[in-house]
């Protein structure tokens, strides 16, 4: 896999912070009182913080948030995700579509776009005759929203099955999700950020933050959605930590041998018998 220095900033904020110039201080009001209504548990709390030496590339680390990654948070697409746009708990977290973090993944994503078929794609026939690709207001690509929520999400009752085509598509011939969705798409929720680091001895890290996509990733606009599952209760209970479920995608953003080292972490972390510090509010038994 290229090195985890070449990939690219993540997207979603941007169409998210264009969507938030046009809040009103009632929107606002009225975005915080239905935070406060829900299951979740708001953004600021204490997080255990572990920072490592990449294995594979010695002018790189890793800053991970081991409160998330030892969570018990779990995608409750289906079951009991609430969307993040009122009234619309069917489309998830995919109302808006995807922004394309950059040509390859739009490239990649077309390679399998090409595969679907009518029985795994409920709007086959309209992606292939109008397109399945749109730019938003400042011209960035993306996939293309269709009657309310991304184009290539089925809905309920679908025969081919409901959710991301993409990503049934992936299931069915045995891949990871990962290899056939946007970027966007198979990070979330886990946030890679990138910052240089100059240490007092003249030399230059980057440093790597591996991390729970909260509301705040989404930028200003991430405060007026209707739901965000990270922090909420419903969503945390899984029999894995985050770690293990999302073996494949960490995998993919940190390299195989900084995947490896930060699971060692994580089991020393959840092997003490000590009171765990900082554990993710959402937990049960929190």
């Amino acid at each position: 896999m290229p090195k985890t220095k070449k990939a690219k900033p993540d997207k979603p904020s941007k169409k998210n912070k264009k969507k938030a110039k046009g809040s009103s201080q009632a929107k606002a009001s009225l975005s915080a009182m239905n935070a406060s209504a829900s299951d979740e548990k708001g953004l600021d709390f204490a997080r255990a913080w572990v920072e490592f030496p990449d294995p594979a590339d010695d002018e790189q680390v890793f800053r991970c948030d081991l409160t998330w990654l030892t969570s018990r948070w779990t995608c409750v697409f289906g079951s009991g995700c609430q969307g993040i746009q009122a009234g619309r708990a069917d489309d998830g977290c995919c109302s808006l579509g995807a922004h394309f973090s950059d040509e390859d993944d739009e490239k990649r994503v077309a390679e399998h776009v090409a595969r679907l078929t009518p029985e795994l794609w409920q709007h086959h026939d309209v992606g292939m005759e109008t397109g399945w690709i749109t730019e938003d207001d400042e011209g960035s690509r993306q996939t293309r929203p269709y009657q309310g929520s991304c184009i290539f999400q089925n809905r309920p009752g679908f025969p081919g099955g409901a959710g991301c085509s993409l990503h049934i598509l992936a299931l069915r011939e045995g891949r990871e999700p990962l290899e056939t969705k946007p970027d966007v798409c198979w990070q979330l929720p886990i946030r890679r950020t990138y910052e240089w680091i100059d240490r007092p001895d003249d030399t230059r890290v980057l440093q790597i933050s591996i991390g729970e996509y909260d509301r705040r990733g989404w930028g200003p606009g991430g405060h007026d959605l209707h739901w965000w599952c990270t922090s909420a209760t419903s969503a945390h209970g899984a029999g894995e930590p985050v770690y293990v479920s999302y073996r494949a995608e960490l995998t993919e953003l940190m390299g195989k041998a900084g995947y490896d080292r930060l699971v060692e972490l994580c089991e020393q972390r959840l092997a003490s018998r000590l009171p765990l510090v900082a554990p993710h509010p959402a937990d049960p038994e929190v």
